[in-house]
């Protein structure tokens, strides 16, 4: 039997349960086992940018109306740039979350996991960087210093295999301490790599994106970029790549990049110079700290394959404004 969200009822820690084996929570069936199914909450940024391409801030959730498939989603929770989020009540109202730690071994996420982004900044650290790398370095130094207080920051090199250099934190003397142990490798493999940091991403409650920092091509990956892709979009994780090569050199990769960060909700730069990337850098900060950003739990849809997210704004300047966001997602299935 393929059991859908209206055959499941909810616990008090949230998760569902057979609407048609109640008695499994009483223990009147010990023997029996429980079936479970995590629905999973829904995170999507997005930015609002007028004609001219400025960010448009001060929007409220009553101005927007997210749909998937053209089913229109009630909206949980709702935040910009790095405001504390607020959470939407049942009668149209807004109060601010209250900031605490939850407990892990409950299941629980504290509601601070919201505030502010989670960065995975993901350093290409190969042969293909030996001439720019201190310079690379640096960029990424300076962009570190300059995200918000409330950010979080991790770093990772890689080359032919990925290394953590400075886990997930608020700290910035540790991150920085972390990079500055980066040292050239071989061959680059970075789409593995880029997985694995979305893997790691995907663990970490609240908002985050991956940075992608790399001159191209990939010469040692195991896996496509498409299927990375799509790992990416399914996780609501938005992708950033700086890139340092031509872009008319290698057209291959300048493809992939693009459409790594545009399916993802992300952006794609080309910067030769340090100059440029540190212009790039900016521009993604730039980009975190005017987004908005929303949580919601998907009303019940029969498509299990890729559902299309639509961000729409309900105002009378609608048409003069353009919402970016990731075209969607594929929801996770099975009991």
């Amino acid at each position: 039997m393929k059991f859908t969200r209206r055959h499941f009822f909810a616990t008090s820690t949230g998760a569902l349960i057979p609407a048609a084996a109640p008695a499994l929570l009483l223990g009147q069936e010990p023997g029996r086992p429980t079936f479970r199914v995590k629905v999973d909450m829904v995170v999507l940024s997005f930015t609002v940018t007028d004609s001219k391409g400025r960010y448009v801030n001060g929007l409220k959730p009553s101005d927007f109306r997210i749909l998937e498939d053209g089913i229109s989603q009630k909206v949980n929770t709702f935040a910009e740039g790095n405001k504390p989020p607020l959470q939407l009540l049942d009668d149209g109202s807004t109060k601010p979350m209250v900031t605490a730690q939850a407990d892990p071994e409950k299941g629980g996420i504290a509601t601070d996991a919201f505030v502010g982004t989670n960065v995975f900044v993901l350093f290409d650290t190969s042969n293909y960087m030996y001439r720019g790398f201190v310079y690379a370095s640096d960029a990424i130094a300076d962009f570190v210093r300059g995200l918000d207080r409330a950010d979080s920051v991790a770093v990772y090199t890689f080359s032919r295999n990925l290394t953590r250099a400075a886990s997930l934190s608020r700290d910035r003397n540790d991150v920085l301490q972390g990079l500055r142990t980066a040292v050239a490798g071989d061959d680059a493999a970075l789409y593995n790599a880029l997985l694995l940091s979305l893997r790691d991403a995907a663990k970490v409650p609240g908002r985050k994106v991956v940075i992608v920092f790399s001159n191209g091509p990939d010469s040692a990956s195991m896996v496509a970029p498409d299927d990375v892709r799509a790992v990416a979009e399914d996780e609501g994780i938005p992708i950033y790549v700086i890139s340092t090569s031509d872009v008319s050199r290698d057209p291959i990769s300048t493809g992939v990049f693009r459409r790594l960060a545009s399916r993802t909700g992300g952006k794609s730069f080309f910067a030769k110079t340090w100059q440029k990337q540190v212009e790039a850098f900016e521009a993604i900060r730039e980009d975190l700290g005017n987004s908005y950003t929303v949580t919601y739990y998907p009303a019940p849809n029969p498509n299990d394959g890729f559902r299309k997210i639509t961000v729409e704004i309900k105002s009378d300047v609608a048409r003069k404004l353009r919402v970016s966001a990731r075209p969607g997602y594929r929801p996770r299935t099975g009991i």
